[in-house]
C-alpha cells in the first residue's frame, strides 16, 4: 500500500513512491490513478493515438484491466492486482511491475514485453565470468557464471557487470552514449541490454546539461599580477581605464588590469607569462625600450670567434664573383686579382 496516506497510490501496482526512471511518473486521469510504464505493461490494455497526436488509453479499457487483475495473484509477492502476464503462450505467471526484478522476471521496454523467471530469456554470451571477476561499474566481484544478477558483453565477452550496476549506468548515459564500458560496442550492447530488461532512456546523457558545464563557461574576472595596485581589489573590473581587466589573449585563464601590467590605453591584448614565455615579460602594447645606437646604425662587420683553444679567428666572408677577362668567375672569398701570364 502507499507509504504516504495524504498520496494517492497507483491502482496497478498499489504503490506510490516510486523511481520515476523506471517505472515512469504517476499520472491521474479519468479518475484513474496509475504509473506510466505499470500502465503500459499491463496485458490486454492497447494504447489508442488520439487526433493531437497523444497516446492515451480509453477509460472502459482501464477499468476491464482493474477488474481482470483484481483476480490475479502476483507470483512474487502474493498479493491480487497482478496485471502483467507472462509473455509465452500458455504461462499463467503474473506480477506486479516493481515486483518483476524481485522475482527475477525480465521487462522488455522496447516492446512492453514481460517473462516470468521461468520463460526469460538468456544471456547470448558462450562464456561465463573468470574466477575473482569484478563489475566495471562497481569493482566488487561477479558471480562465476551467468545469471540474473550477472551480466556480460555480446560483443567482447570480456566485460561483466551487476544487473543493478548497468541499469543505473543506462539511466544516465542515455541511447546516445550508452555502451560497453571495455569494447566500447554500442548497437549488439544496447541491442542485448533491451532483450535482457535494462531501460534505456532515449536521451543525451544526463552529465551534457547546462548546469553540468557551467563552471566551464565561466569566465576569469580576477587580477593575477603578481602585485596588484588596484585600490578595490583583484576581483574590480571596470570597462575603460586603468582598472580595465584583459584577459590572457591565448588562455583566457589569467587576467590584469591595465595599470597592474603597465599596459597602454591603446593596447587591446595581453598574454600572460605562461603563454608568452618568462623572458618575454607578456607585456603586450607595455613601454619598450628604444634601440640603441648600435642596433639604429645596422650591422656592423662580424667579430671574431674564439676557437676551441681559446685562439681568434675571424669567420670567413662569402663568395664573391670577380671579372677575369671578358668572364665573370665566382671564387669562394675575395682574392687579390692578377693579370695571368701571357705565354711566350
Amino acid at each position: 500500500m502507499a507509504t504516504n496516506p495524504g498520496e494517492q497510490a497507483c491502482q496497478l501496482c498499489h504503490q506510490a513512491h516510486l523511481a520515476p526512471d523506471l517505472y515512469g511518473r504517476k499520472r491521474q486521469e479519468g479518475g484513474f490513478c496509475f504509473h506510466r510504464y505499470c500502465l503500459f505493461f499491463a496485458s490486454g490494455l492497447y494504447p489508442v493515438t488520439t487526433s493531437s497526436g497523444r497516446v492515451g488509453f480509453f477509460p472502459s479499457h482501464v477499468q476491464s484491466v482493474l477488474d481482470h487483475a483484481a483476480q490475479k495473484i502476483c507470483c512474487v509477492c502474493g498479493k491480487s492486482g497482478a496485471c502483467i502476464n507472462c509473455w509465452v503462450l500458455g504461462c499463467r505467471r503474473s506480477f506486479h511491475l516493481p515486483c518483476a526484478r524481485q522475482g527475477e522476471c525480465i521487462t522488455q521496454y522496447n516492446y512492453y514485453r514481460a517473462f516470468c523467471s521461468h520463460h526469460r530469456p538468456r544471456q547470448a554470451v558462450d562464456r561465463d565470468p573468470e574466477p575473482h571477476t569484478d563489475c566495471l561499474l562497481c569493482f566488487e566481484a561477479v558471480d562465476d557464471s551467468k545469471s540474473y544478477t550477472t551480466m556480460g558483453c555480446p560483443a567482447c565477452q570480456h566485460a561483466w557487470f551487476h544487473r543493478r550496476c548497468i541499469q543505473g549506468h543506462a539511466l544516465r548515459a542515455g541511447s546516445s552514449a550508452f555502451c560497453c564500458l571495455l569494447c566500447r560496442d554500442k548497437e549488439h550492447f544496447q541491442q542485448e541490454m533491451l532483450r535482457m530488461g535494462i531501460r534505456i532512456p532515449r536521451r543525451p546523457p544526463a552529465w551534457e546539461t547546462a548546469e553540468a558545464f557551467e563552471g566551464l563557461m565561466a569566465r576569469h574576472s580576477r587580477c593575477d599580477a603578481s602585485h596588484c595596485l588596484c585600490p578595490a581589489g583583484r576581483e574590480q573590473a571596470e570597462e575603460e581605464g586603468p582598472w580595465q581587466l584583459l584577459l590572457c589573449s591565448s588562455c583566457a585563464a589569467e587576467g590584469t588590469h591595465r595599470s597592474c601590467s603597465s599596459l597602454r590605453d591603446s593596447a587591446d591584448s595581453w598574454e600572460c607569462q605562461g603563454c608568452a614565455g618568462p623572458s618575454t615579460a607578456s607585456r603586450a602594447g607595455s613601454e619598450t625600450p628604444a634601440p640603441s645606437s648600435a642596433s639604429r646604425a645596422g650591422p656592423g662587420p662580424r667579430q671574431g670567434s674564439a676557437g676551441p683553444e681559446g685562439s681568434s679567428r675571424s669567420a670567413a666572408p662569402g663568395p664573391v664573383w670577380v671579372r677575369v677577362g671578358s668572364r665573370l668567375q665566382r671564387r669562394a672569398h675575395h682574392q687579390p686579382y692578377s693579370r695571368p701570364r701571357r705565354r711566350r
